[in-house]
């Protein structure tokens, strides 16, 4: 998604605000990690990946929370 598009112009928090909006849609915005004894369980290809969508830094908040 290109910024600039004049089909997409929502341009409240900068250019790359509608095209970040897009591709989050897209992509996977939450997940669930099983831990195993203080560790998380994945396989041995398995890895967690992070990024940001917007061109410029933010803050974001990360919250864990365990099943009873």
């Amino acid at each position: 998604m290109p910024e600039h598009d004049p089909l997409y112009t929502h341009t409240a928090e900068g250019p790359d605000d509608m095209p970040s909006h897009i591709k989050a849609i897209l992509t996977q915005t939450s997940l669930a990690i099983p831990i195993q004894d203080g560790h998380l369980a994945l396989g041995r290809w398995q890895g967690v990946y992070l990024w940001e969508h917007r061109r410029t830094p933010h803050r974001r908040d990360l919250l864990v929370h365990t099943a009873s």
